[in-house]
């Protein structure tokens, strides 16, 4: 088994929070040493650091003794155990969050000395940053022994994102498939990639591609297919008002762009073009 590593700087991640006043009160990093079941915001702030030792212990768990000290001896560790981590090492300004969130407030007239409203402010800010951090996680992949030359497709997979644009949510389903080259890869590690980018300010179209080229580029499949379909609350809550309506989005790569009979297997297989029905429903 190996573990191909994710090069985030080639991935465009959106600051986690957006600032709308200057720093008054940065929240303390949180130490090296200190529990691993720390809050979302305390993990970015804390930066890469308690990010990659997290990780490495959890790799460490399940290894054998001398696989351990093994590991332990490395140096430097090999490309094939890197682990995903967020690009951005700044650390949230909660204090400055939760400060615009009580002032966007009473630029709308609420009254946020309210008992109903007097925590809005940190409870909104800490839903934020929750929404907007990656998880650190480890694309594991196998080598393709029995050859296997068909493709692999994870359907239906529920996702959520926050439209960069009006900062609401849309959400959805997501059918990732890719043809393997010489390895595989562990079918849950599909979702994580999609779950680890659609926690940023996003455009669904965006995403989507994302989704693609990191698989494209890290696993060196014959060919990748991504679709998302989605609903986006800035359509339902605001302007038009349509409620129920999906938008969907694709990106092929490799032999499914390039070969007419497998993209077609492809999107047969995840119902476009079928009124969203898949075959045998």
């Amino acid at each position: 088994m190996a573990t191909t590593t994710v090069d985030t700087n080639a991935i465009d991640l959106a600051a986690y929070v957006a600032r709308a006043v200057e720093p008054s009160d940065p929240s303390p990093a949180v130490g090296a040493d200190e529990p691993r079941d720390f809050s979302p915001f305390e993990r970015v702030a804390d930066g890469r650091r308690a990010l990659s030792a997290a990780v490495r212990a959890d790799e460490r768990r399940d290894l054998l003794p001398t696989e351990r000290l093994a590991d332990e001896r490395r140096d430097l560790p090999s490309p094939e155990h890197l682990a995903v981590v967020p690009r951005d090492e700044r650390t949230v300004d909660l204090a400055g969050a939760r400060a615009a969130v009580a002032a966007l407030l009473t630029a709308l007239g609420r009254d946020t000395g309210s008992e109903h409203l007097a925590d809005t402010p940190r409870r909104v800010a800490d839903a934020y940053v929750e929404m907007l951090t990656p998880r650190p996680f480890t694309l594991t992949t196998f080598p393709n022994d029995e050859g296997y030359d068909e493709l692999v497709l994870v359907r239906d997979v529920p996702f959520h994102s926050l439209c960069e644009h009006h900062l609401l949510p849309f959400h959805g389903v997501a059918h990732i498939a890719y043809l393997p080259g010489e390895r595989i890869v562990g079918l849950s590690k599909l979702a994580r990639v999609l779950e680890h980018l659609a926690r940023d300010l996003q455009v669904q179209e965006r995403l989507t591609q994302q989704v693609a080229d990191l698989l494209d580029q890290h696993l060196a499949p014959r060919g990748v297919g991504v679709v998302l379909e989605a609903e986006h609350m800035c359509m339902a809550l605001r302007g038009v008002g349509v409620t129920g309506s999906r938008t969907v989005t694709s990106a092929l790569r490799g032999v499914l762009r390039e070969d007419a009979r497998s993209r077609a297997e492809f999107l047969a297989l995840v119902g476009v073009g079928t009124g969203g029905r898949h075959p045998g429903t």
